[in-house]
């Protein structure tokens, strides 16, 4: 008989140990023998930060492949508020404050990125399975680039017993994380050491920028039975937050890009005073207000049965719903309309003090001023109802028939929705006789200013405003959907290398969809809005005395502004909903049809283990595809949806494309432990993404194209059902020793090989369409490039340090950094690539005190194309902080604050120099009182 646990054997007495209530003396050794561990965990219970790091360390150090362990102690200890910010301690990992760069960035983390690359390569599962997604920002609802990711926003921390971020893939793995995965393990009612536990929060937290103050409460109650064979726990929270974000942006307008080059004939008094043609200039530049009320409510419920120690049955269930109502303001100049000639007959502006930088071409500074009062900017008034929410149900169930084989499935659904259920909206054009503009790079807001004054007569104004459209999409529903199903068998042998064989199947239907037509509203023609422009008497809110402190100086401050339900008043009259603009390019539909399978052997050896296996994965994709016609006899034709450009479409109808494909995913690690203290680890594998929604599913758009006789080329845009998922090669390799209690220092390299990458480019293709420079007529099919997304071949590779160690026992220190170099096949860096990150960490702990600090540091991050420029953030370290004191067994306070060094979020274009955006979104200050029965 064996004395002594084997690799694999002590890595599941570890797990088991540390699950809820870790059964390690906050002075244990990291490598200390798990038999002992597992011996005691029916009788000792230790909690605390010290604790936590000891149950991760001892995880971490046991598993069988290269995973990253955060436990429930240290997300209730350290200062974090959603798991994406636990997350931000693990070295390779990277965090974003938007799904994407459309919605710009605010004071939580929303979405996690592994190893250098996009989020949407990032699987998230909760409990081993996906869990649907939902989101609130109404174009990261229907826009591109959310894709596979998962809003973190939705997943308060109290949820969760430990978080697991898996760098290899195994064959037994669920395919989609190219990058790897993160599994959110919740807890379960066995896990209690007591029979009846009572355990919750109740708090406030505090924002320094909207100066609001709101309540968090969270309470958990679980009972089982003294035999351990029945238990239930039912847990709930309801957290109520305000947001505010002051901003300074950069950005287009009417179709435009983000920067507009001088031309000859538009911007002829421009040439005239000396600014050479091609000259590039800021298209818009504004003072952004957005203020949010966040209240996010759910709660869970487990159910679990446990017979016999050979039979385990479990029922999940978990909903959260984030009401994310929020209202955007930004007051605007528009260069582009002052240097535009042709918008000022009789009125041409005069030029002066400008200047070009040289190395971009870019017009750095200008000031122009007018005779007669003109269109100088645009006061964009944005207020919108929305919501976001996930919920799932699973059965899962483990049956141990004898010694040697043991079966286990799960089974269930889980759906996420984002909606937008209204847009108030009144956009304003802005009256003066004077404007300009100076820019400051990319660390500081840009200056600019406007004289303002009424329009002449015969433009109707209130004030120096005109009415100069109301836009905005109603009714959007993005639905996601998920239901699966799988199970599993693992063979057990006696003797050999081989020491068991482990085989399953899997199948899954996913989808997600726009639920029902998306309408943009207009001007309500009937009322004509022109002429009863938004009354000067509601502007009765101005812009908060603070605003825009630390990120520069010289634009626009101390703004009015009417109120949401002033706003909401006059579209109320002044709106058309619903409208005939079906926005089609807003719609998609995709659906999913998995088969998988998968055969994996586990090797283990003395003072070595691993693993070999092969996934065998089809995937149906099945996408909508709206094709321009004016035909209103073919299938789900809409009438009249859109006018865009010099592409006056007539109608859309319905098309959809099939793609079928199989993949065979082998993979394969190895780890040893070269001295008791030492751990080697090398993995191989092939991973998978499937492609983001929106690029499989979208409108065809087919315009400029003016040759009838079939012999030119046109242009346009569309999505690709026909995109190959994201596959790739990965190589990992990680040691790590551990030198003491508590404490270790790893190294590690990585490589992924994509020879399918995603990204922007153009596709050629044969199309037919009978609307011939945009108008029915003759039908022509004729190739077009159009602009799309495309697969190409990028790389990654990057090298990973960790370290953790005690200092005089009640103080601890933990650090990491990561260097990921991410291009594709023509040198452009890739999506969500961050080069450099890392993490300092230090925190105090005794029988009553407890502190930590905590600073991230997040590099320069690609976020795509916007508005016709690369889109950057600028590289921001975060600071976070938390206090905690003890009282007695059942009571405990504390102080977290997150932003503490109130950090300043800088995007730029193309040039590093270029601003596109910046923001500051305050620190938030969290006071809790915990109490455990």
């Amino acid at each position: 008989m064996k004395t002594k646990l084997t690799p694999i054997a002590a890595a599941t007495a570890v797990v088991l140990a540390g699950a809820y209530a870790p059964a390690f003396a906050q002075t244990a050794a990291a490598p200390a023998a798990a038999a002992s561990a597992a011996d005691d965990v029916q009788r000792v219970e230790v909690t605390g930060i010290r604790a936590s790091l000891q149950s991760a360390i001892n995880v971490k150090r046991n598993a069988e492949t290269h995973i990253d362990v955060i436990s429930a102690e240290d997300i209730g200890k350290m200062p974090d508020k959603n798991v994406a910010d636990s997350l931000a301690r693990v070295p390779g990992v990277t965090i974003l404050n938007s799904p994407s760069g459309g919605s710009g960035g605010f004071d939580e983390r929303d979405r996690v990125g592994l190893r250098g690359t996009n989020p949407s390569l990032t699987q998230t599962m909760l409990d081993g399975h996906p869990v649907a997604n939902g989101d609130w920002f109404v174009l990261d609802q229907t826009g591109a680039g959310v894709g596979r990711s998962v809003s973190f926003s939705l997943l308060p921390s109290e949820l969760v017993s430990r978080v697991e971020v898996h760098k290899n893939a195994q064959a037994s793995d669920m395919e989609g994380g190219t990058a790897g995965s993160v599994n959110i393990i919740t807890r379960k009612p066995l896990e209690f050491s007591k029979q009846l536990t009572l355990e919750g929060s109740l708090g406030a937290v505090y924002a320094d920028l909207p100066k609001k103050t709101d309540p968090q409460a969270s309470v958990l109650l679980a009972w089982r039975n003294e035999a351990k064979t029945f238990g239930v726990m039912l847990q709930g929270f309801d957290e109520k937050r305000h947001l505010r974000r002051d901003g300074v942006e950069t950005f287009a307008h009417d179709g435009q890009s983000a920067l507009t080059p001088i031309d000859a004939t538009t911007n002829a008094t421009a040439v005239a005073a000396g600014i050479p043609v091609g000259t590039k200039f800021a298209n818009l530049m504004g003072s952004a207000l957005f203020t949010q009320e966040r209240d996010r409510k759910g709660g869970a419920l487990n159910v679990e049965f446990k017979p016999t120690q050979d039979l385990d049955f479990s029922l999940s269930g978990f909903s959260s719903k984030m009401d994310a109502n929020n209202y955007n303001r930004n007051f605007m100049l528009s260069p582009r309309w002052g240097l535009d000639d042709t918008r000022h007959a009789g009125n041409l502006p005069t030029i002066g003090n400008f200047s070009i930088d040289p190395s971009t071409n870019i017009l750095t500074s200008v000031n122009y001023t007018f005779a007669q009062p003109t269109q100088v900017g645009v006061f964009d008034l944005i207020s919108r109802r929305a919501s976001a929410s996930t919920n799932y149900i699973s059965l899962e169930g483990s049956w141990n028939i004898n010694s040697s084989l043991k079966l286990s499935g799960n089974g269930g659904v889980s759906n996420g929705e984002g909606r937008t259920l209204s847009q108030d909206v009144w956009e304003g054009d802005i009256y003066g006789t004077a404007g300009g503009y100076q820019l400051h790079g990319s660390g500081k807001a840009p200056s600019f200013g406007m004289t303002l004054a009424p329009p002449p007569a015969p433009t109707v104004a209130s004030g120096n405003y005109a009415t100069d459209w109301i836009f905005g999409d109603q009714d959007v529903d993005v639905k996601d959907k998920d239901t699966w199903g799988q199970i599993d068998a693992e063979y057990s042998l006696a003797d050999g290398v081989l020491r068991s064989l482990k085989f399953g199947l899997r199948g899954s239907e996913h989808k997600r969809f726009t639920d029902g037509p998306i309408i943009a509203q207009g001007p309500n023609w009937g009322t004509d809005p022109f002429a009863h422009p938004l009354p000067q008497s509601d502007f009765t809110e101005t812009y908060p005395s603070n605003f825009g402190n630390g990120l520069g100086s010289g634009f626009p401050t101390g703004i009015a502004y009417p109120s949401p339900a002033a706003l909401a008043a006059y579209d109320a009259t002044y709106a058309a909903r619903p409208i005939s603009r079906r926005i089609v390019m807003h719609e998609y539909n995709v659906k999913e049809n998995v088969s998988a399978g998968y055969l994996q052997g586990n090797l283990e050896g003395e003072a070595w283990s691993g693993n070999v296996g092969l996934r065998m994965v089809q995937t149906k994709e099945s996408s909508l595809v709206w094709a321009p016609t004016s035909d209103t006899s073919k299938p789900g034709y809409v009438d009249s949806v859109w006018a865009a450009g010099a592409i006056p479409y007539t109608g859309f109808y319905q098309t959809y494309a099939k793609h079928d494909y199989t993949d065979f995913l082998p993979s394969a690690s190895i780890r040893f432990d070269v001295t008791p203290k030492v751990v080697a680890r090398f993995a191989l594998s092939r991973t998978m993404t499937r492609p983001d929604y929106t690029a499989l599913s979208a409108a065809q758009l087919l315009g400029n194209y003016s040759d009838a006789s079939g012999t030119s080329v046109g242009t346009g845009s569309t999505g690709n059902p026909g995109l190959n998922p994201v596959r790739s090669t990965n190589v990992d390799a990680n040691f790590e020793y551990y030198f003491a209690p508590r404490a270790f220092v790893s190294m590690g390299a990585f490589h992924m090989e994509m020879g399918s990458y995603i990204t922007d480019g153009t596709k050629r293709g044969i199309y037919t369409t009978d609307l011939v420079g945009g108008t029915p007529g003759q039908t022509v099919t004729a190739p077009f490039d159009l602009t799309t997304n495309v697969n190409v071949k990028a790389s990654v590779t990057g090298l990973e340090f960790a370290f953790e160690t005690p200092v005089f026992n009640n103080f601890g220190i933990s650090a990491n950094y990561t260097l990921a170099d991410a291009h594709d096949a023509t040198g452009h860096v890739l999506r969500g690539s961050v080069k450099n990150s890392g993490t300092l960490s230090g925190f105090f702990e005794n029988d009553m005190f407890s502190a930590r600090l905590n600073y991230n540091y997040s590099g320069d991050n690609f976020l795509g194309r916007d508005r016709g420029t690369d889109y950057y953030q600028r590289g921001v370290g975060v600071m976070s902080a938390s206090l905690g004191a003890k009282v007695g067994d059942h009571l405990s306070f504390s102080l977290d604050a997150q932003n503490l060094n109130n950090p300043i979020l800088k995007y730029y274009g193309d040039y590093k120099s270029e601003p596109r955006a910046i923001y500051r979104n305050g620190r938030q200050f969290y006071v809790s009182a915990h109490f455990k029965y």
